[in-house]
């Protein structure tokens, strides 16, 4: 995934009134909205530094995976006013968004299945 996009800085929570938690509700909003699909969060407090929340989700097409995670990155630059750092998304099999608070990964349901980064996360039996 070396295609990295920037949309801007990433703000760090000290910068803004927005919560972790404000944010992975607005994320998780989005892709509801955009028809991802198998939804999973993942609490990251206290077990890594990379972040608050990782949230997991698959698009049906490569074509669909790029379409959510464009409209993520746009919703969150407008409403919260948050750039993202953005990688694979000229792929569309695996794209990373990384919000500082939230890291976001949007899969097409073979490459997700692969990788299976729930079962890494995740505690034994819940993934």
């Amino acid at each position: 995934m070396a295609d990295a996009t920037d949309t801007g800085p990433v703000v760090t929570p000290d910068q803004t009134d927005t919560t972790s938690e404000d944010l992975l509700a607005r994320i998780l909003t989005s892709l509801e909205e955009d028809k991802a699909e198998d939804i999973v969060q993942v609490d990251l407090r206290g077990k890594s530094s990379i972040g608050d929340y990782m949230v997991i989700c698959s698009g049906r097409s490569s074509r669909q995976v790029a379409a959510i995670s464009e409209k993520l990155v746009e919703r969150l630059k407008a409403e919260f006013g948050r750039g993202a750092k953005v990688e694979g998304k000229d792929a569309g099999d695996w794209v990373l968004i990384d919000t500082g608070d939230v890291i976001v990964h949007v899969f097409r349901p073979e490459v997700r299945e692969f990788y299976q980064l729930e079962k890494m996360w995740l505690p034994t039996g819940t993934a």
